[in-house]
């Protein structure tokens, strides 16, 4: 499918009425990586020698695809500033400071950015990246994002991660000495891991004192190389108790859990992740990238081609859109609640009816059972949140508003 670009289709008149735009993110996928691990259900392929030159040649005529993409999707997002970068992956850190730079310089050539734009780049240890760290920081890239997973070789084996535990702290370290804020990511249920492994992993991650820390349960996702081979896993119990424990083990260190899946001190929640949760708009460009566009009687979402040569050679011709659907009426709630009530703090009902162009009717059963069920409480006028009991039983409390 091409853009065709015709932002009169976007534009014509609709059921829905947003007063506003909501803010907008800028999504960019680099989707190699040296190797896939065997968890991994994201758009990511192996490239064992990214640095040789056929490596370099097809990373150079990606980048021109992602830019040609990002001309194409201009038309739909004229006119708005950028309050967020994210560049994800795969992994990012593969391609050099000097590329992201080039990346970089020609996105702010095509979008006007805020003041103080949060630009993330996701990067793993490695041997041959950590010194490139602060080589990002002056290419503008302003947080990082050091997919650590574990501490413990033996489990960073299993998971087919390419580093090791002096690999991982070397690079948070130079992660630490080089941005002013940065994510560390935690894995946990891992294969054979007990709590005390656990234990021993927080208390390594805490030494470093980072500001932010992001936590993933490992599920086994289908059309893995875990799906086909199962590991043994923590049991739900076990899994609860790891979960209470880094929660207890971030607090020690003043980092309150303002999602269901990530700890940060004040001041370095990060605002791309928290615009999705807020349903904000976001325009992903990139191989399999997702979009989500507001316009002023529609939501829409956008895929990109997944396959990478397949969609360098649709983006570079103009036509890099797997699928785009305007989000149907009676899915607006659900999509809205399936984000929001991940965030601790809840939602203003009135950013529901800007954000959906929904009444409030809409959910005032789904509310009203929530609150009854002990899962959702009112902190002020107009403010709704998920109660403790809430959080532990999330998907619980987002079913309910299932159309």
């Amino acid at each position: 499918m091409s853009y065709s670009a015709d932002i009169q289709h976007y534009m014509r008149p609709g059921i829905l009425q947003l007063k506003e735009l909501p803010p907008l993110s800028l999504y960019i996928h680099l989707p190699w990586c040296i190797r896939k691990c065997p968890y991994c259900d994201f758009n990511s392929h192996a490239m064992p020698a990214p640095q040789a030159s056929d490596g370099q040649a097809r990373m150079q005529r990606y980048l021109d695809a992602v830019i040609a993409d990002l001309d194409a999707a201009l038309p739909l997002v004229w006119g708005r500033s950028v309050i967020s970068i994210f560049i994800g992956g795969g992994t990012p850190s593969l391609f050099s400071a000097e590329q992201i730079d080039h990346l970089l310089a020609q996105v702010r050539a095509r979008l006007r950015l805020v003041a103080g734009c949060e630009i993330t780049l996701e990067a793993n240890p490695g041997t041959f990246e950590t010194d490139r760290f602060a080589a990002y920081r002056a290419a503008g890239v302003t947080r990082l994002s050091v997919g650590v997973q574990s501490f413990n070789d033996e489990h960073l084996k299993q998971l087919g991660r390419v580093h090791n535990r002096d690999q991982a702290l070397a690079a948070l370290h130079e992660a630490k000495a080089a941005f002013d804020t940065f994510n560390l990511d935690l894995m946990y249920a891992l294969p054979g891991q007990s709590l005390e492994m656990l234990q021993q992993d927080l208390e390594t991650a805490m030494s470093v004192r980072p500001p932010h820390v992001s936590v993933y349960h490992l599920t086994i996702e289908p059309n893995t190389f875990f799906a086909k081979f199962p590991p043994a896993l923590p049991d739900d119990d076990v899994a609860y108790d790891m979960l209470d424990l880094i929660t207890e083990a971030t607090g020690q260190q003043g980092l309150e859990r303002y999602e269901i899946s990530a700890y940060a001190q004040t001041g370095h929640q990060c605002q791309h992740n928290q615009n999705y949760w807020q349903f904000g708009d976001y325009l992903g460009i990139g191989a399999g990238a997702h979009s989500k566009l507001s316009f002023a009687h529609r939501v829409i979402r956008q895929i990109r081609i997944r396959d990478p040569q397949r969609y360098m050679d649709g983006a570079l011709q103009g036509a890099a859109i797997a699928q785009d659907n305007e989000v149907g009426r009676k899915d607006l709630p659900f999509e809205y609640m399936l984000n929001a009530l991940r965030l601790r703090s809840g939602f203003m009902l009135e950013d529901y009816q800007n954000r959906t162009g929904m009444p409030l009717s809409s959910i005032e059963g789904a509310l009203e059972q929530g609150v009854d069920k002990g899962l959702l409480e009112l902190v002020a006028p107009g403010h709704i949140r998920p109660t403790t009991r809430g959080y532990d039983f999330l998907s619980d409390l987002q079913e309910l508003f299932i159309p």
